[in-house]
């Protein structure tokens, strides 16, 4: 299992806590420091059965300065969100656990969390 976490963000640090008390084996991914590329965000919204627009924090500044609230949320503008969150991961919802069987959940919540465990 991987989880990708910005350790300052008080969602990422329960989402660990909880796998910790859980014993789960998984790696971390501190994805600011090691962005996901346009593939692994493709695959992850796909396992998601999301869309970009869906996992994207509207409240970061590079969002205002991208105009984010703007872009169309259609299939001709999907590729330049992908690249937009590529770019710029800290516009990433989080944190995001893809459990080894593929199920991937954005671990908001401790519910979100424990439907990854085996």
């Amino acid at each position: 299992m991987e989880i990708w976490i910005n350790p300052a963000c008080s969602k990422c640090r329960s989402a660990v806590s909880l796998l910790d008390a859980e014993g789960a084996a998984y790696t971390v991914r501190r994805y600011l420091e090691d962005p996901p590329t346009v593939a692994e965000l493709e695959s992850v919204l796909a396992r998601l059965g999301l869309e970009p627009w869906d996992i994207t924090r509207l409240g970061e500044a590079v969002a205002t300065e991208l105009g984010l609230a703007t872009w169309e949320r259609d299939e001709t503008q999907r590729h330049r969100w992908i690249e937009a969150l590529a770019a710029h991961p800290a516009l990433i919802q989080r944190p995001i656990i893809t459990a080894d069987d593929g199920t991937t959940v954005v671990g908001r919540t401790p519910e979100a969390v424990r439907s990854v465990l085996p």
